[in-house]
């Protein structure tokens, strides 16, 4: 298993919310609404003989600009704890992501912020914390 097939799964599993375009890797032009995946933390040797680490990734959820209601609206939807467009539940939904890993866990959300993305536009966001066990 590698890191990239870890990525690759999260960005399968996000990419079954509707309309939510999902990226594995950082782009340079990101097209909104979208999630794109971030390697955070790795937490190796959790057990014997190399058997298990923690791979920490934020999903970053970026839609529209910020003075738009709808905008809001949509991350109160992405923030749900279950629903169509909950990102929790799109993570989850395949827990082995495609059988990379053994499990996947989503933590929390954190704050919905303005964020800019150097295109002259500020845009809001909110962050989930992922961890995904994986040998």
């Amino acid at each position: 298993m590698s890191i990239t097939d870890i990525r690759n799964g999260l960005e399968t599993n996000l990419e079954t919310v509707a309309g939510l375009r999902a990226y594995s890797e950082i782009p340079e032009n990101p097209q909104v609404p979208c999630a794109v995946v971030q390697l955070q933390t790795i937490e190796y040797d959790q057990a014997f003989q190399k058997g298990l680490v923690f791979y920490n990734f934020e999903i970053t959820v970026i839609v529209g600009r910020f003075s738009v209601q709808q905008a809001q609206e949509n991350l109160n939807d992405y923030a749900d704890n279950k629903g169509a467009k909950s990102v929790k539940t799109a993570i989850e939904s395949d827990k082995t992501l495609s059988g990379t890993a053994f499990d996947v866990h989503v933590t929390t959300m954190t704050g919905i912020s303005a964020l800019d993305l150097n295109d002259g536009n500020n845009y809001l966001g909110m962050t989930f914390s992922v961890t995904v066990y994986a040998d």
